[in-house]
């Protein structure tokens, strides 16, 4: 890895810290998912269970060359069944962390947020990017991105929380949290300045804890000191945020492939929310980016371990 990956590279620097996670990797029936959690074990980062056909997990392991026979399997004879044998795992305490292999979010996310059977909390289940970013100082996590489509009030302040857990579980040293919009000015047309309005008197009635929050922020001003500065807005967030709380999930997917394809980034994504984490990598993914991502979630499931209860 070179520099462009210098945050990640830290990120997975301080896992070999600590045990790998024992991770239920769902459905792995094509080389990059499989590959994907053999690199990662082979890190330190995880200890893989693979979960699917065994026939064909055997069958893409031997025609990419890829050696799983340290790995344990458990054979379930089709994606939605493998979803749900995942999901049982962490219900009798042998996983600690969900990887999605080759099926849809979707599918996997079903089992997630079943009924009696599932993984719920009482938090709304959230998606986040950890985005590297070439230039910029500190990782940046946004969300949601992915899971969350035109979240209510009541939804941003439990993604909120979820994220500010994340950040605390990724070591931030203090968590700057924008509340993002077109503007910076609360405008009763535009409803998510008025959301974020909203979300900064909860931090201030202690509802949501554990961050420096202020919004709504436009894009510039929260992560440009200079902008800020002309803008004349006087919070300790604005031009420093390393948390960005979008308005829904179009602007979230917009920001994050705007980073990634205009200036470099990589994006690790990880659901919270959820009783433990829950890795979510593509096929398009970097080495670098799989691995941050496995990363990520060992820190969640190291938090989550030491507060003793789920995470979000």
């Amino acid at each position: 890895m070179n520099t462009k990956h210098e945050k990640y590279q830290r990120l997975i620097e301080f896992c070999k810290s600590i045990p790998p996670t024992p991770t239920a990797v769902v459905h792995p029936c094509d080389r990059s998912s499989l590959e994907g959690a053999v690199e990662a074990a082979q890190m330190g980062l995880i200890a893989p269970i693979l979960v699917g056909p065994r026939a064909r997990i055997e069958e893409t392991a031997k025609a990419d060359g890829i050696d799983i026979s340290p790995y344990p399997i458990v054979d379930a004879p089709f994606s939605h069944a493998a979803a749900a044998a995942a999901v049982q795992l962490v219900r009798e305490g042998k996983a600690e962390a969900l990887m999605k292999g080759s099926l849809h979010t979707d599918e996997l996310m079903a089992a997630v947020v079943k009924g009696d059977t599932g993984l719920r909390t009482s938090r709304r289940v959230s998606h986040c990017f950890v985005m590297d970013v070439p230039d910029h100082e500190e990782a940046l996590i946004i969300t949601d991105a992915a899971v969350n489509i035109a979240p209510t009030l009541a939804e941003k302040a439990d993604i909120l929380q979820n994220a500010i857990d994340l950040a605390h579980a990724l070591q931030f040293k203090e968590v700057r949290v924008a509340i993002l919009s077109a503007m910076e000015t609360v405008n009763p047309k535009v409803p998510s300045t008025i959301e974020a309005a909203a979300l900064c008197k909860m931090v201030e009635r202690h509802q949501i804890t554990g961050a420096i929050v202020d919004g709504p922020l436009a894009l510039d001003n929260a992560i440009n000191l200079e902008a800020a500065r002309i803008k004349k807005i006087d919070s300790p967030v604005a031009g420093r945020a390393n948390v960005l709380l979008v308005p829904d999930l179009e602007a979230g997917n917009m920001l994050a492939k705007s980073l990634s394809f205009l200036a470099g980034a990589d994006a690790a994504g990880i659901v919270l929310g959820a009783r433990v984490p829950i890795i979510l990598t593509s096929r398009a993914d970097s080495v670098s980016t799989r691995l941050a991502s496995c990363a990520v979630a060992a820190l969640v499931a190291k938090a989550r371990r030491e507060s003793g209860k789920a995470l979000g």
